[in-house]
């Protein structure tokens, strides 16, 4: 045989059984591919469909827990970072909510893509929707679009608005703790001093004969050193010169429309404080309708809520605490949302109801900028302080769901709003009818059930950075992914 035979005899043949395991194998493996190829799609596919979708917000309809596409600003004054919707932008200039500076139009910069969200779309075939929830849906109006707002409204319940509140059969309903302080808009934030040579300072201010001091390079501590055995408290007050400082405005919307916009009454004051003996007295006042209400925690070992009344401060409620060491910070928080006092010291937490109080039921509007002081005395350093307003929902101009004509939702029927109020399109605005299958129509002002397609619970992608200017934003930005929380949360 020569090597020429010899090599063609070893080379396997087409009938060579050996050679037919190999190519069956190589073709399964294909097949095999192709199989879980087809099975990861479909499991995509049911999982999209019936389980968890991702949606990205277009507007600013839910700012500022939501954004749609948006400019990211920092303001040339005090160096405040904020967002400003594409959407909501006109000839005037953005403005600085934190301290008041018209932003020249050149501080526009690169629009950035709206919040990535992940919504579970099953949950609702399980359990019941509830109040405070964030929820996508189909426009009733029109049902080929996706729409995005906060459950306010429940099948059965006669819905109504008044002074940016919600009620609920006639009886105002609180938000839970994690949707309230995801809800808590800043009106001012220490954090930002102001910039140097800049025309603007710090809108704290002493009152007369007060003995706190404001140390200009350290403009985010406050320190007061009272005479030893001096019982007398000391005060400042927030005063910033600018009427419009607590209306239901948002650095995303159009800055032409923040005059028109209503005063809030709901506010929050937080801080850290230190005392440097346990005789030291930390506390801070807010006003609401023209009362004045207050918090103050006796480092010894005591908080509690008062109240101004026939000239003289009249006790609501106080409890002993377990009192701080000295030379420690501890978070200090008092609010008045809601109808509602709620007081944190550190740890501690202390609620007093205002749904009753005589003096608030006689007015149902704020006309005026409400008061915020801070009051103390012994030896005190507070730092970072900040002043928030609560979320308001738009009462006036509405066509339903007004003090005035509350609206009764029928079964399987909800109301929804959206958490930037005066730019959102909602239930209480909706005048069309909605659509439905073979020629059905909706009431007007409602999103009927088989609407509802599932519940955000996620920002999964926010504010990405791009590695250089001219490529796509793909880094992450961690700090702006969130849980969206709605009404399962516990209340106060």
């Amino acid at each position: 045989m020569t090597q020429k035979d010899e090599n063609t005899a070893q080379r396997p043949q087409p009938h060579d059984s050996s050679f037919e395991r190999r190519h069956h194998s190589s073709v399964e493996g294909v097949v095999t591919l192709l199989d879980w190829l087809l099975v990861a799609f479909i499991l995509a596919l049911v999982f999209q469909t019936f389980a968890v979708q991702a949606f990205q917000i277009p507007t600013g309809s839910m700012a500022e827990t939501l954004r749609g596409d948006h400019y990211r600003m920092r303001c040339v004054q005090c160096g405040y970072r904020f967002d400003t919707g594409w959407d909501s932008l006109s000839l005037d200039p953005p403005l600085c909510t934190n301290c008041g500076r018209l932003q020249p139009a050149e501080s526009l910069g690169r629009m950035v893509n709206g919040d990535r969200i992940f919504v579970l779309k099953c949950i609702y075939q399980f359990f019941a929707p509830q109040r405070w929830d964030v929820v996508v849906f189909k426009n009733p109006v029109g049902p080929k679009d996706n729409y995005i707002k906060r459950m306010i409204g429940l099948p059965g319940e006669t819905v109504a608005i008044d002074d940016g509140d919600v009620y609920i059969n006639g009886r105002i309903v609180r938000k839970p703790v994690n949707v309230q302080e995801e809800l808590w808009t800043p009106v001012y934030v220490q954090a930002y001093p102001p910039a140097p040579n800049a025309d603007w300072k710090s809108p704290f201010v002493n009152t007369s004969g007060s003995l706190w001091v404001f140390d200009p390079q350290r403009p985010s501590r406050f320190t007061l050193d009272g005479p030893e055995g001096d019982k007398q408290t000391y005060t400042f007050a927030y005063d910033s010169g600018q009427k419009d400082d607590f209306r239901a405005t948002y650095a995303y919307n159009d800055s032409a429309t923040f005059s028109a916009m209503p005063q809030c009454s709901d506010v929050m004051i937080r801080f850290q404080v230190k005392g440097r003996d346990d005789k030291s007295v930390i506390g801070a006042t807010l006003e609401k309708f023209g009362v004045l209400f207050a918090a103050k925690v006796e480092l010894h070992g005591a908080m509690g809520f008062y109240k101004y009344k026939d000239d003289r401060w009249v006790e609501l409620r106080r409890t002993l605490t377990d009192g701080i060491a000295p030379e420690a910070f501890e978070a200090f928080e008092f609010a008045n949302a809601d109808r509602q006092l709620v007081l944190r010291w550190g740890q501690k937490r202390l609620v007093y109801d205002l749904v009753d109080d005589p003096d608030l039921a006689a007015v149902s509007e704020q006309t005026t900028p409400p008061m915020v002081q801070v009051f103390g005395c012994g030896g005190l350093d507070v730092r970072n302080v900040g002043v928030y307003r609560d979320i308001f929902y738009i009462d006036y101009g509405n066509l339903r769901a007004t003090a005035k004509e509350p609206f009764t939702l029928a079964p399987d029927e909800f109301f929804v709003c959206g958490d930037n109020s005066p730019n959102s399109l909602d239930s209480r605005l909706w005048a069309l009818e909605g659509l439905g299958n073979c020629g059905l129509r909706y009431r007007q002002g409602i999103v009927p059930r088989e609407y509802l397609m599932g519940k955000a619970v996620m920002v999964y992608w926010s504010q990405a950075f791009r590695p250089r200017p001219n490529m796509a934003p793909i880094i992450p930005n961690v700090n702006n992914f969130k849980v969206l929380f709605g009404g399962s949360e516990r209340m106060y």
